[in-house]
C-alpha cells in the first residue's frame, strides 16, 4: 500500500467547519477552520483593506465569497492526507458547484499527483458533502462597480499590463498579497503612489510544515485560484469593477506533454472562463474576471516589456527569491533561467547579467534546466515558464544576433547548437508569426482589447 492509500484509509475525512468575519475600521478579517479529522487541525486566515464605512454585516454576497476563497485555501491541507471525503459544514454547494470545485481540485492537483506517484481517478478522488448554510440570506444594493484591480506579483507580466493600462488613461488599483520590494517598486516605476496599492495579507498555517516533515504527502496546488478568489473580495470591498489578470497564452500549455498535468493550470485560459462563469452564477457581484494578456504568448510579452526598460532594474518572478528580502533572482532555478532565454534576444549578455546578477548562460549547473525548457525531456521544468517552441525561437533569435556581432556563444547556447537544434534558416518568419499571433480564446472587454491592439501594433 502506497503513502497515498494508506492516508487516505487512516484519515478518511477532511472537515472544513467554519469562517469567520470580524471587521475593523479600515479591514476585514477572514478566520477559516478545517481538519484532517483524527490527526491535525488548522486555522488560517486573511485580512483585507476596506475603505472605512464599508460594512459586509449582513451581506450575503461577502458571505458567497469568504466561504469560497476558504475552498481555494482547503486544498492546501486536504493534500497532506488527501482524505476521500470533505465535510464541509458551512457554506452552501449545489451539486453543479461541487463538480466545479472537483474540477479545479483534480486539474490543480495535477503536478500534485504526477510528482508523488498518484493515479488518482478525477471522478472518486474526493467526494465532497455540503452539510451546511449561509448565516445570512439578503441581498446587499451595492452601487455599480467601476475601474481596475492589476494583481501584482513583481514579475514582467503584471509590469507590462499595469504601464499598458496606466499610459491608456485607465483607472487603476494594484493588488497584491503579502508584500515584497518588487510591488512598490513596480507600482512606483509606473508612476502611481503607493497607496495606490491595496494589499492582503495572507497567514498560512505552519503546523502543517510538521506533518510534511514526518512524511504526510506535499506538493503544488493551485495557488492563482486563491489569487483569484481574494482578488475578488478585495475588488468587492473597494467597489472595483475589473480584475486585469497578466496570465498568457502560453500557460496553456501542458508541463508533460499528453497529460493533464499543467503547473500553470490555474493560470490557464480553461481556469479563467470557468472562474469567470463561477462569478456570473454563483457569486453574483458584477465584477469580471479576465486577463488582458491572455491573447499573446510570453515571446511576445518579453518584446514588450522590454520597450520598458525602466522595469528591468526592479522587476522579479523567481519564487526562491522571493522568500528573501529584498526579494531576488536566486540565479540557480528554472524560473530564472527561463525569464533570462525568453529576454535574450532583446539584450546584451551585459544587460543580462545586470538584471540577473550573474551570467546564467555560461553556468553549467543550469544545463539540466536548460534541457527541459528547449523540450529534449520528459517534461518542462515545474515551473511557470512559456511554451517550449517560444523558448526555441527566442534562443535562436538570440544565437544569430551574437555570431552577426562576432560574440563568442555561451556555454548553453553552444549546447544548443552542438544537439543540432540550431536552425536559423526560416527564424525570421517564425518570429514575425509568433509576434503577430493574437489567441482569440479570451475573455477581453472590446475597450481592454483596443488597448492591447494598439500597442502590439506599436511594437510591429
Amino acid at each position: 500500500m502506497n503513502k497515498f492509500e494508506k492516508f487516505r484509509a487512516e484519515f478518511p475525512v477532511f472537515t472544513y467547519r467554519s469562517y469567520s468575519v470580524k471587521e475593523n475600521a479600515d479591514t476585514v478579517e477572514i478566520s477559516y477552520s478545517f481538519s484532517i479529522d483524527g490527526l491535525a487541525e488548522f486555522a488560517p486566515s486573511w485580512s483585507f483593506p476596506k475603505p472605512q464605512g464599508f460594512s459586509v454585516k449582513g451581506d450575503l454576497a461577502f458571505e458567497r465569497l469568504a466561504f469560497s476563497l476558504g475552498m481555494a485555501e482547503a486544498v492546501s491541507y486536504w493534500k497532506a492526507a488527501c482524505s476521500p471525503t470533505v465535510r464541509v459544514m458551512c457554506g452552501e454547494l449545489s451539486d453543479e458547484q461541487i463538480s466545479w470545485w472537483k474540477k479545479l481540485w483534480f486539474l490543480g492537483l495535477g503536478e500534485f499527483f504526477y510528482v508523488n506517484g498518484i493515479s488518482a481517478d478525477r471522478s472518486s478522488f474526493v467526494n465532497f458533502l455540503s452539510e451546511g448554510s449561509f448565516t445570512c440570506t439578503s441581498e446587499t444594493e451595492r452601487s455599480a462597480p467601476e475601474g481596475c484591480l492589476v494583481p501584482i506579483g513583481g514579475g514582467k507580466d503584471s509590469a507590462l499590463t499595469l504601464e499598458t493600462l496606466v499610459n491608456a488613461g485607465m483607472k487603476c488599483r494594484c493588488y497584491a498579497i503579502n508584500k515584497r520590494c518588487s510591488i512598490s517598486a513596480t507600482i512606483s516605476a509606473a508612476g502611481l503612489p503607493e497607496e495606490t496599492l491595496l494589499l492582503a495579507s495572507r497567514r498560512f498555517d505552519r503546523s502543517l510544515i510538521p506533518l510534511n516533515n514526518a512524511g504526510y504527502l506535499n506538493g503544488h496546488t493551485p495557488f492563482s485560484s486563491i489569487v483569484a478568489f481574494s482578488a475578488e473580495i478585495t475588488a468587492y470591498l473597494n467597489g472595483l469593477k475589473y480584475i486585469v489578470l497578466s496570465n498568457e497564452s502560453s500557460a496553456n500549455e501542458s508541463t508533460v506533454a499528453g497529460q493533464e498535468v499543467n503547473h500553470q493550470y490555474s493560470k490557464s485560459f480553461e481556469f479563467e472562463r470557468d472562474f469567470h462563469e463561477y462569478e456570473e452564477k454563483y457569486l453574483r457581484t458584477g465584477i469580471y474576471y479576465f486577463s488582458f494578456l491572455r491573447p499573446l504568448a510570453e515571446f511576445q510579452i518579453a518584446k514588450m516589456f522590454v520597450s520598458h526598460r525602466k522595469y528591468l532594474p526592479v522587476f522579479r518572478s523567481c519564487n526562491v527569491g522571493s522568500k528573501v528580502s529584498p526579494d531576488i533572482w536566486c540565479g540557480d532555478c528554472p524560473k530564472c533561467l527561463f525569464v533570462c532565454l525568453i529576454l535574450s534576444p532583446f539584450l546584451t549578455l551585459g544587460e543580462l547579467e545586470e538584471v540577473f546578477g550573474k551570467n546564467m548562460l555560461s553556468d553549467e549547473n543550469m544545463l539540466g534546466y536548460f534541457i527541459e525548457l528547449i523540450g529534449q525531456s520528459v517534461h518542462k521544468p515545474f515551473e511557470c515558464v512559456g511554451s517550449i517552441d517560444e523558448v526555441n525561437l527566442a534562443v535562436t533569435l538570440a544565437i544569430r544576433k551574437l555570431e552577426q556581432d562576432g560574440t563568442p556563444l555561451p556555454l548553453l547556447f553552444e549546447e544548443y547548437k552542438r544537439r543540432g537544434l540550431y536552425k536559423p534558416g526560416n527564424v525570421d518568419a517564425l518570429n514575425e508569426e509568433c509576434c503577430r499571433s493574437y489567441n482569440s480564446e479570451n475573455l477581453l472587454p472590446e475597450e481592454f482589447r483596443t488597448i492591447l491592439t494598439k500597442e502590439m501594433e506599436r511594437l510591429l
